[in-house]
């Protein structure tokens, strides 16, 4: 008999299967035995009487959890059951049984002895939901650009320069020479928008930044793209299709997950049902201040400025036009103030901060030399990129999505470490 997976019996009704995978749980009424079976798709419980097999109902018993296994049962529905069905065990073989009890209980456990534990924590009825959505993120990415006729390209992880400053550096050496651990992929991206006209692509990036907020990763996975002939108003249409594309699909293929997160999926179709708002930094720095939040004009929004403009706003907002000293040197200044950037960041509703960062690039030489100058950065390290706006330059634009923040928005949940596999963080190497 071929296995099925548990995303699968509905299609399996009154017939037997074979459902390969590892206790979850387990407890007993009477004479009957429950086993919670998770595959990685799905959990079901398994309902053993010592009628149908008395060895099933003794290993029901003695089995621990997360010991493997695999169970031949009749599915039923039962819409009371975890994943609407059951199945009525008649046979229990044992794969691997531990010797030890599984360290993580069904009990509260706390932070760091979870994160210590990663490796088993994301097994976990949460992790493995939170999990599946990120998959189904980066898949809505992937199948946006696809459709749009985007190439997939990539850039280089050890890299010789700066994208977003050199305080947020990993440095290495590289066989001899000095190295660091890529930002962004965007000055790469650039090149290749050249050859292609439009491209993409998904991977990870490192900022060495001191930050222990629930927002910040110190490697974390970016979808970048870069457009050739694009400016900044086509940049924002084409970065809100892509997020309102993402949680479309999110919903659409993982709604069972997000309900067992207790996310709402009507509640984020409607965040982006409507266009996004656009406000520009002077207009949200108003906001921010009129909710109380200090600041001051000509600083960056920090998370409570942040929270302000997503509890005002209550959907995707971009703030545009930041004053281009606080921002990096590659982006376009404002023909009508030169002062500002043609920027956007875009905030999350709820609270999950900025998700996206984009601009139209600096399209000229004697621009790009200006700026570098003003920023301090070595003319010789950057030539390369110059060469870009030496031959065929033209306006250009692209933005850098974070895909953890993304994955805790859609997927509801407090912390960023627990939207990705194993995170990295200012105290966190291990596992």
């Amino acid at each position: 008999m071929n296995a099925v997976y548990i995303e699968e019996l509905a299609r399996h009704v009154g017939r037997e299967v074979l459902v390969q995978g590892w206790l979850y749980n387990k407890r007993s009424s009477g004479k009957v035995r429950f086993v919670i079976v998770r595959d990685g798709t799905g959990l079901v419980q398994g309902v053993v009487t010592p009628d149908a097999d008395p060895d099933a109902f003794a290993l029901a018993e003695r089995l621990p959890q997360e010991a493997s296994l695999r169970v031949w049962g009749t599915v039923r529905v039962d819409p009371r059951a975890p994943g609407g069905h059951e199945l009525s065990v008649t046979r229990i073989e044992p794969v691997h049984i531990p010797k030890e009890p599984f360290p993580i209980g069904l009990k509260e456990h706390g932070v760091g002895f979870l994160m210590d534990h990663r490796h088993l924590w994301i097994r976990m009825r949460r992790q493995a939901p939170i999990l599946r959505v990120r998959d189904a993120v980066l898949w809505a990415i992937r199948a946006f650009f696809h459709e749009r006729g985007y190439v997939a390209t990539e850039a280089p992880i050890v890299v010789g320069t700066a994208v977003e400053g050199t305080t947020t550096l990993f440095p290495l050496e590289y066989f001899g020479q000095p190295a660091y651990l890529s930002q962004s992929g965007q000055l790469y991206l650039e090149a290749t928008c050249m050859a292609l006209g439009k491209v993409y692509w998904i991977g990870p990036v490192f900022r060495a930044e001191k930050s222990k907020t629930r927002r910040h990763l110190t490697e974390f996975w970016m979808a970048e793209a870069e457009v050739a002939f694009l400016e900044h108003d086509g940049n924002l249409q084409l970065q809100e299709d892509l997020v309102r594309y993402i949680v479309e699909s999110v919903v659409a293929e993982r709604r069972r997950d997000l309900e067992e997160l207790e996310r709402d999926p009507e509640v984020l179709l409607a965040e982006v049902a409507a266009p996004f708002a656009r406000v520009t930094y002077r207009e949200a720095v108003d906001i921010v201040r009129a909710r109380g939040v200090a600041m001051e004009p000509g600083e960056d929004f920090g998370a409570p400025g942040e929270d302000a403009l997503s509890q005002h706003f209550g959907r995707p907002v971009f703030v545009e036009r930041f004053p281009a000293r606080i921002k990096p040197f590659y982006m376009k200044r404002d023909p009508e103030n030169p002062d500002l950037a043609l920027n956007a960041d875009l905030i999350a509703p709820e609270g999950y901060g900025e998700i996206i960062g984009g601009s139209q690039r600096v399209d000229s030489e004697e621009e790009l030399l200006r700026q570098l100058c003003e920023a301090n950065l070595p003319e010789e390290a950057y030539r390369w990129y110059m060469d870009l706006r030496r031959w065929g330059s033209v306006p250009h634009s692209g933005f850098g999505l974070g895909v953890e923040r993304v994955v805790a928005w859609v997927a509801g949940i407090p912390h960023i470490r627990e939207a990705i596999p194993f995170p990295r963080t200012l105290d966190r190497l291990y596992p």
